[in-house]
C-alpha cells in the first residue's frame, strides 16, 4: 500500500493556488465551548466566507474571504455537545450541563475545563464524562456538523470538506490528527481518542471505511508538543518501526501541519542554530505545561529528514509528508491571520482581551504572548471542489503560510531549460518535464551526476508585504543512515550578494514600531529561480523543500500595544517575517550499476 506519487498526472493541471483553513473549532468542541465560543460550524463558515460574527463581545471579519474551509471540531465529547447546545436533546436538561451553560468568569471556565478534559483526555485512558448522554448524541453530533457542511458548500466559489479531530494526547504528548473526507461518504459516528486509543487503531479504521468505498487522510499537527513521539522510531508497543507500519502511515498520513496558533513546528533555534531564521514563533512556553520539553526530534525538519533514513532502512518512508498550515482557533473564525486582526484571540476568553494576550495563558497550553494569530493551507489545485482540493492535499501538492497569502510553486526536472523561470509556457513545461511541490523525482537514466534543474517562484500577497527572499532546505541520508541538512538562498531582492559563508545579508526593516507600520520599499513583488544543487550526489536518498520570506512586519503584540497605548512586550519579537513552506520533492537514489 505505497502513497501516492505526485509525478505525471493525466488531470487537468492545477492553475489556481486555493487557500483555506485546515484546523478549527466551534461550539461543537467542548474545551471551545467553555473558554466562551458561541459560534456553531453555521456561524464558522459563514466567517470564511467574509461575513461579520461576534467573538468575546467584539465584532469583525476576515479582511478576505477563504476559499475553502474545513470544521475540526473535537469527535471527543461531541455527543456532549450536542445535548448542550441543541434544546430537547437527550441529557440537555442535565444538572452539569446545566452547570456548563451557566459558566460565567475566566476562572470558572478554567476549572471547567482542567476537570472535564484535562484530567481525562490528556490520560492514557479518556473516558466521556458524567453528562454523557449516550452514543446516539455522538451520531446526532456528528450530522449537525454535516449538514452545516453542506449548507455551505458551493462549488467553484467556497468549498467545505467535511472533517474532524482525533485528539489523542497519551502522558500529555500531542498525537492529534484532523481527518478529512473527499465527500459525503462518511462514517455515521466518528472515532475519537476515548474509542481509539493510538493513531495504529485509527489507520485500521480507515481501512474499514476505504473498503466501504470511502475516501480519508489524516494530518497530523501540533509535532512541536509531541514529547517526542510524532516522529518516533518505535511503534506504540515499543517495537521499532516495520514496513507494514510505515506503509500504512504513509498511505493515509499525507500531510502535517507546520504552523498553528500554538507555534511553528518548522524548527527552533535551540537545535538549529546555523538557521538564522529558526526563531520564528518558537512557543517556548509551551514547554511549562504536561512535561512538554521540547526535542529536535519534535520537529518537522527533522522528521521529514528521519523518515529517509527510515524509508532506506525498511524500502517505505512513515514521514513522508507534504505541508500545511492552519489556526486552531477555538473561536470559531476560520482563517483569521491577519497581525492586525487578532483582536479577539484565538481561545475564548483565555486571549480574548489585550490584557489576557500580554500577561495570561491558554490553560494547559501555552502563555498568551507566545500564541500567534495562525497559518493558512494554499492548495494547487485544478478547481474549488471538494474532490480537486482533496486531491491535491492527498498528492502533497499543498504549501503552508504563516497567514500570508503569499503563493509559492516549486518543481524538479532532468531536462528544464536554465530560463524556465522566465518563459511564459513555465508552468506548463515544469509539469511536462518534471514534478511539482509534493511528488518523485525519478531518479535520472544515462544522464550521469549531474543535478536536477529546480525551479522556484513565489508571488506576494497581494495585500501584504514584498518579498525577501526563497531558499531551498535540503535534507539527505548517507549510506551509513546518517540525516544531513543544508540551506540554500536561491533568490532574493534587491542588490545584495552572498558573504564568504554563502548567505545572503539581512535585508533590513520598514516597521515603525511607534505606529505598527511598515513599506513596501524594500523587497520585491516577485521571485523565481531554476537552480541547481552544486553538492548533488544521485548515490544518496534526498529531499528539497522551498522556504519564502516576506520583508519585516510587525508581530500581532505589537499592533495591540500601539492600539492600547501600551508599551511593547518584552522578550518577544516586535515584528515578524511572515513566510511560506512548499512540500517537498523526494529523489530516490540511482540505482547503483553492476
Amino acid at each position: 500500500m505505497q502513497g501516492p506519487a505526485a509525478a505525471k498526472t493525466s488531470a487537468p493541471l492545477p492553475k489556481n493556488a486555493y487557500f483555506g483553513e485546515s484546523h478549527l473549532h466551534t461550539a461543537y468542541s467542548l474545551d471551545a465551548y467553555i473558554g466562551g465560543a458561541r459560534l456553531t460550524p453555521d456561524g464558522a463558515y459563514r466567517f470564511a466566507k467574509g461575513e461579520m460574527v461576534e467573538v468575546s463581545g467584539q465584532r469583525f471579519r476576515l479582511k478576505r474571504p477563504l476559499d475553502w474551509a474545513a470544521v475540526t471540531d473535537h469527535a471527543e465529547y461531541i455527543g456532549e455537545m450536542y445535548s448542550t447546545l441543541v434544546p430537547g436533546a437527550p441529557g440537555h436538561n442535565q444538572p452539569l450541563i446545566q452547570q456548563l451553560r451557566a459558566l460565567q468568569t475566566y476562572e470558572e471556565r478554567e476549572n471547567w475545563f482542567l476537570e472535564m478534559v484535562v484530567k481525562s483526555n490528556r490520560g492514557s485512558t479518556p473516558s466521556h464524562p458524567p453528562f454523557y448522554a449516550g452514543e446516539a448524541t455522538e451520531r446526532s453530533g456528528w450530522q449537525e456538523i454535516l449538514a452545516a457542511t453542506e449548507r455551505h458548500y458551493s462549488p467553484g466559489r467556497f468549498t467545505t470538506i467535511p472533517a474532524y479531530e482525533w485528539s489523542a494526547a497519551p502522558g500529555g504528548g500531542n498525537l492529534h490528527r484532523n481527518v478529512f473526507f473527499r465527500d459525503m461518504n462518511v462514517p455515521d459516528k466518528v472515532m475519537s481518542y476515548i474509542d481509539i486509543n493510538r493513531e495504529t487503531g485509527l489507520w485500521a479504521w480507515f481501512q474499514g471505511l476505504e473498503r466501504q468505498g470511502m475516501r480519508v487522510l489524516a494530518i497530523p499537527h501540533n509535532s512541536n508538543a509531541s514529547k517526542g513521539t510524532m516522529f518516533a522510531a518505535t511503534k506504540p508497543d515499543g517495537a521499532p518501526i516495520d514496513s507494514a507500519y510505515a506503509d500504512l502511515r504513509s498511505h493515509f498520513e499525507p500531510l502535517i501541519e507546520m504552523m498553528q496558533i500554538k507555534g511553528n513546528s518548522e524548527v527552533h533555534r535551540a537545535f538549529w542554530g546555523a538557521d538564522e531564521f529558526a526563531g520564528f514563533e518558537n512557543a517556548d512556553s509551551i514547554q511549562d505545561y504536561s512535561g512538554r520539553t521540547f526535542s529536535k526530534g519534535n520537529f518537522v525538519r527533522d522528521g521529514v529528514i528521519q523518515g529517509l533514513a527510515q524509508e532506506q532502512r525498511l524500502g517505505v518512508n512513515p514521514f513522508k509528508y507534504g505541508f500545511v498550515g492552519g489556526t486552531d482557533s477555538h473561536n470559531g473564525t476560520p482563517g483569521n491571520t491577519a497581525e492586525d486582526n487578532f483582536m479577539a484571540g484565538s481561545h475564548g476568553a483565555a486571549d480574548g482581551t489585550v490584557a489576557r494576550r500580554r500577561d495570561g495563558e491558554v490553560g494547559g497550553w501555552i502563555k498568551g504572548r507566545d500564541l500567534n494569530p495562525g497559518a493558512l493551507t494554499g492548495v494547487w489545485a485544478a478547481a474549488n471542489t471538494r474532490g480537486a482540493i482533496w486531491d491535491a492535499m492527498q498528492r502533497r501538492e499543498t504549501f503552508a503560510t504563516s497567514g500570508t497569502r503569499l503563493k509559492v510553486r516549486f518543481f524538479a526536472g532532468w531536462s528544464y531549460p536554465r530560463d524556465l523561470d522566465e518563459r511564459r509556457d513555465m508552468v506548463e513545461l515544469a509539469y511536462r518535464q518534471g514534478v511539482p511541490m509534493g511528488g518523485d523525482l525519478p531518479a535520472a537514466k544515462g544522464r550521469g551526476a549531474g543535478s536536477p534543474t529546480f525551479l522556484v517562484w513565489a508571488l506576494k500577497d497581494p495585500d501584504g508585504a514584498h518579498l525577501d527572499r526563497i531558499q531551498i532546505i535540503k535534507g539527505w541520508v548517507d549510506a551509513q543512515g546518517n540525516t544531513h541538512e543544508r540551506i540554500h538562498d536561491v533568490a532574493w531582492a534587491g542588490q545584495r550578494s552572498p558573504g564568504a559563508d554563502g548567505r545572503v545579508p539581512a535585508i533590513g526593516s520598514t516597521v515603525d514600531l511607534k505606529r505598527a507600520s511598515y513599506t513596501n520599499s524594500l523587497g520585491a513583488p516577485v521571485l523565481a529561480a531554476t537552480w541547481r544543487d552544486p553538492n548533488f550526489d544521485p548515490s544518496v536518498r534526498a529531499l528539497y523543500y522551498v522556504r519564502v520570506l516576506e520583508i519585516p512586519t510587525p508581530r500581532w503584540s505589537t499592533y495591540d500595544a500601539v492600539r492600547a497605548g501600551l508599551p511593547l512586550l518584552q522578550g518577544v519579537p516586535a515584528t515578524v517575517q511572515e513566510r511560506a513552506w512548499s512540500s517537498p520533492i523526494w529523489l530516490a537514489p540511482a540505482p547503483q550499476r553492476s
